[in-house]
């Protein structure tokens, strides 16, 4: 966009966008109608562009290949070959040999299960990939490799060319079609041949010289056709500055929009009835405590909504910062609403709150199990400004639910709820302030990128009285000291979690249930102690039963699955057992572990696992064991998972959301892109007409695509 600067001060950037490239992929030559559909449904290829931008999941440098020769028993190896035989095998169990000779010797590839498929896409005299473990049974194979075809060439010697291959992700429909990474690479070629020359560059020459950039054409062909590595990531860095700048835009904008729209009467809070709680509360805060306090003080009496995301540590205190804030807002004649996720943080909340704030605050908790007639008498009490603290779970969104004055917003668990029911509750009052609190620490590049639009808070000392939860680890077939240990504790009248991954045993999946591990410890093990077991597929009255009984010491033993993860607090529950360490992630391991640690009582986190267990599982267990840092295991979980999994929006097979973005080594261009994004945004002069522009759905949607962030829209929603 050539005079992008001269008028960016006047609406924004709003990048134009070929009509062209809106053409539906099904015209392409080599595509068609069927094919077409198949792209659309299974990778959300609709049109030309979505096509251009759809990015290599992984590079091949064919000098890196091993011949097979040169390969041994054990070696994990990458080989390339033609199909010399495509055979099934097998008496008992029949499974499909796909032999490969690459000229120096053969290895065949072992297909259990769908041989059918794998008879329809391997074919004789084609060149194929296999990557994997080598055995030998016979002859060198490969169990199950991860395989990918390569362009038909007629020597086998063009592998060693040294040029780097692109490889795409797929699916079992489109390999039917011949779309696999060769058939992508056809197509994708014939695209950037035909429509290369359309794509407009949204940033002008002296932003390019300044981030030393390529250009967004250079870009898109050399993601796809790299003549070397180093030309691929130049590719992958300018098309992740798009993603970043574009994306930080939006949300700069939209937070300017909101405090210029939104002004409201100056806020006077009661320092009294503020004063009042703060002196009450019976220990002493952290300084981080008293510091997001302050923050939030400022936030609540300024002339614009708060936006604040609060991110605290397990066992940090973020709770009675949410009470200090819901004291704030009682202090300036405010109603304050308190979602929380499940029914058992909920109610949690409401004795924790009617227990700390003042007894002239009135609180009262609204779930999907309060009573037809408790209900009716909450609405009226609240719409009459009555109920000053409402808890509840999504039952607070209904549209049965009025409030005289909503002045504040705490959501807990923040990313257990969409954009949207923080919406529906947020309309409820009159620009109310909202404060998101989450015990999940998330990465500094996940903050920037999720949570643009929000000022963020830390909370990263733990209360001084409580001792740190040792964390030990053992295999399963050392199991019968843990019980041992178990036993011991008990006796000295502590509880214990004893966490499973799943509820029922399944086929599929060789782990332990809950349901299983319960009737073992209950009948076998413990048959003198009181177990219990905790699920998610119980009734929110049977939950709420069952914790009750915990709560109360009438269990020792409750075994659960991750429904225990967010929020509970029990200070006599000092033990923590996890069966299958190795399934989950590291976040989430941190998250159960800071169920323990609530009392005065030395705590114990034990991780049972596998005899036999991958390297990457034993590395995330020693990290776990080594660490008690909740924002330094975030950044390995980002690390070794992706953000995708980290969060839990996975999605179409891609790792983050993003096509081209690496949260876990792009920190500095994201910061780049904000930084200029917030700078540009910062001169325009109306930004109404440019909020407005981007909420034009036409506008939008081609906004949204040209700068490839779509689907980044659609998790934030």
């Amino acid at each position: 966009m050539e005079n992008m600067y001269k008028s960016q001060t006047q609406s924004g950037i709003l990048p134009k966008r070929n009509r062209l490239l809106n053409n539906s992929v099904q015209n392409l030559q080599g595509v068609g109608t069927k094919k077409g559909s198949i792209l659309k449904n299974d990778v959300g290829i609709d049109t030309i562009e979505d096509l251009l931008f759809f990015a290599p999941r992984r590079y091949v440098d064919r000098s890196s290949f091993k011949s097979i020769v040169d390969t041994f028993v054990n070696d994990v190896v990458t080989v390339a070959g033609i199909i010399k035989g495509v055979n099934i095998s097998g008496r008992k169990r029949r499974y499909l040999e796909v032999e490969i000779d690459d000229g120096t010797d053969t290895l065949l590839g072992i297909f259990f299960g769908g041989i059918k498929y794998f008879e329809d896409i391997f074919r004789c005299g084609d060149l194929v990939l296999f990557s994997g473990k080598i055995n030998f049974y016979r002859k060198k194979q490969m169990v199950h490799p991860d395989y990918d075809f390569i362009d038909e060439e007629s020597h086998i010697q063009s592998i060693n060319t040294g040029r780097v291959i692109p490889l795409y992700r797929s699916s079992a429909n489109l390999k039917r079609v011949g779309l696999d990474s060769r058939g992508f690479r056809r197509i994708i070629r014939k695209a950037l041949d035909r429509y290369l020359t359309y794509i407009e560059d949204p940033l002008d020459a002296a932003m390019l010289n300044r981030f030393n950039l390529i250009s967004l054409q250079d870009a898109v062909f050399s993601i796809h056709f790299p003549d070397t590595f180093e030309k691929a990531e130049q590719a992958r860095k300018r098309l992740a500055f798009n993603e970043m700048f574009f994306l930080q835009y939006y949300l700069a904008i939209s937070r300017k929009y909101y405090r210029e729209e939104f002004i409201v009467e100056g806020k006077n809070i009661d320092p009294a009835l503020y004063n009042e709680f703060i002196s009450s509360i019976p220990f002493e805060l952290t300084d981080d405590q008293k510091c997001v306090i302050d923050e939030i003080k400022v936030d609540m009496e300024n002339p614009f909504p708060m936006n604040r995301l609060l991110q605290g540590d397990v066992g940090s205190g973020k709770t009675v910062v949410a009470m200090a804030a819901s004291q704030l807002a009682f202090a300036r004649g405010d109603q304050t609403a308190v979602m929380a996720p499940t029914e058992l943080l909920a109610n949690q909340h409401y004795e924790n709150f009617n227990k700390m704030l003042p007894s002239y605050v009135s609180v009262s908790i609204l779930t999907g199990n309060t009573s037809k007639s408790d209900k009716k008498d909450i609405y009226d009490s609240i719409i009459k400004g009555e109920i000053d603290i409402v808890i509840g779970t999504h039952a607070l969104i209904q549209e049965a639910v009025s409030f005289k004055k909503l002045g504040l917003i705490i959501i807990d668990e923040q990313h257990r709820f969409g954009v949207n029911q923080r919406a529906k509750l947020r309309s409820k009052g009159e620009s109310p302030d909202l404060l998101v609190l989450t015990a999940t620490p998330i990465p500094r590049s996940l903050s920037l990128t999720l949570y643009g639009d929000l000022d963020v808070s830390y909370i990263k000392e733990k209360p001084t009285d409580r001792p740190v939860i040792k964390t030990l680890s053992f295999p399963q077939s050392q199991v019968r000291g843990v019980y041992n240990s178990l036993e011991k504790y008990i006796k000295e009248g502590r509880q214990v979690y004893y966490v499973l991954p799943i509820i029922e045993e399944s086929e599929k999946v060789d782990l332990k249930s809950a349901l299983e591990v319960y009737d073992h410890l209950k009948n076998e093990i413990f048959h003198h102690r009181r177990v219990s077991v905790l699920h998610g597929r119980m009734s929110g009255i049977e939950k709420n039963e069952i914790m009750y009984r915990f709560n109360k010491g009438e269990i020792d033993i409750l075994v659960t699955t991750t429904v225990i993860e967010v929020g509970i607090d029990i200070a006599n529950a000092s033990i923590m057992v996890i069966e299958h360490a190795e399934r989950f992630g590291l976040s989430q391991l941190h998250q159960l572990r800071g169920r323990v640690g609530r009392g005065r009582y030395q705590s114990f986190c034990i991780l049972l696992y596998p005899d036999n267990i991958t390297d990457d599982s034993r590395k995330r267990i020693e990290t776990i064991v080594a660490s008690y840092d909740g924002f330094q295991i975030a950044e390995q979980d980002l690390k070794s998972r992706g953000s995708g999994e980290f969060i839990g929006i996975k999605q179409h097979g891609h790792s983050s959301g993003f096509e081209f973005t690496d949260l876990f080594k792009d920190l500095d261009l994201i910061k780049t892109a904000r930084s200029e994004a917030e700078k540009i945004v910062s001169g325009i002069k109306d930004v109404h007409k440019t909020f407005d522009e981007m909420q034009d759905e036409e506008k939008y949607i081609s906004l949204m695509k040209s700068i490839r962030t779509k689907r980044v829209l659609a998790i934030l929603s």
